[in-house]
């Protein structure tokens, strides 16, 4: 990406700017001072009660990797929706076309700038979540999944605000798409899932069984693989098996009923990463194609 005027450009920018200094400056400020009074906590604990629960510094590595995560889905689709659409508001787009830049040098450049500056301030936080290693609560392969799994997460959730960037001329319906495209990726599929778990539930409770026969438990079918898309329950599953030994606030695991041996539940993580990933990849393709200006022109 060093030989990209775009990201060349943006990440100029950015550099010269005080803005990106004081947003680190305060996200690592929140998170030192939480994490903080979470040793000053413990350490009174252990003069009170000469016991040490290691029980909070599991619960400072999940809100400083869950803030972490909230940022990357609400802060990257704002830094991309509006990437392109800015461009032709300020009719600098076609400038940009004269060039002997392509539209998949333009579409990199301002992705990859974007996702550079939230992966800087999750890089910045590093040495606070290392202070649970301290204590022996996560390891580095923890970490390493964690961090995979913000990367895929800041390029798709990016990805889909650079489509819609592309598509639409106006940044305001460029970011209106992007969000509600996302929340129905989060909300929507999950409230799919429970809207059908609870429906299976009052079948099978007004199911008549022989003798012998046990009840079954509910499941949502193949509804579940609407989940793969979605990031939050990915993301959920990799702090519930760090954290909370398998239980997390939003369990696949009620999904699948009595399957509890499937496949695609055993390797629910990495299937998960993967379909994200290809979807990323398909979005991000989508993009360049509808900024084609030899496609427009066609047209």
């Amino acid at each position: 990406m060093k030989s990209n005027p775009v990201y060349k450009r943006e990440t100029t920018v950015r550099s010269r700017s005080l803005r990106m200094p004081l947003i680190i400056f305060a996200f690592n400020g929140i998170l030192a001072l939480t994490a903080l009074l979470n040793m000053y906590q413990t350490v009174a604990q252990v003069r009170t009660t000469s016991m040490i629960q290691y029980s909070t510094f599991l619960d400072l590595y999940a809100f400083v990797a869950t803030l972490e995560f909230l940022l990357l889905m609400f802060i990257m689709p704002a830094l991309t929706s509006g990437s392109i659409s800015g461009e032709r508001e300020r009719q600098t787009l076609e400038l940009l076309f004269t060039t002997k830049m392509s539209p998949n040098d333009i579409i990199m450049g301002k992705l990859f700038s974007a996702v550079e500056q939230l992966l800087i301030l999750v890089a910045s936080s590093l040495p606070i979540v290392l202070l649970t290693f301290v204590y022996g609560s996560v390891d580095f392969r923890d970490l390493g999944l964690l961090l995979i799994c913000f990367t895929i997460v800041a390029f798709y959730a990016g990805g889909i605000g650079i489509l819609f960037s592309s598509l639409l001329r106006r940044s305001t319906f460029s970011n209106v798409c992007t969000y509600g495209v996302l929340l129905f990726i989060v909300v929507g599929t999950y409230m799919l899932n429970i809207f059908l778990l609870n429906m299976d539930q009052i079948y099978i409770s007004n199911m008549v069984l022989q003798p012998g026969m046990e009840r079954p438990m509910a499941d949502t079918g193949m509804a579940v693989w609407a989940l793969l898309f979605n990031p939050v329950a990915t993301f959920a599953e990799i702090l519930g098996n760090q954290v909370s030994g398998g239980a997390s606030i939003i369990s696949i695991r009620s999904f699948f009923g009595s399957n509890t041996g499937s496949v695609l539940l055993k390797y629910w993580i990495p299937i998960s990463l993967a379909v994200q990933s290809v979807v990323s990849f398909v979005i991000i393709r989508c993009a360049v194609y509808c900024l084609n200006p030899v496609k427009n022109e066609k047209k």
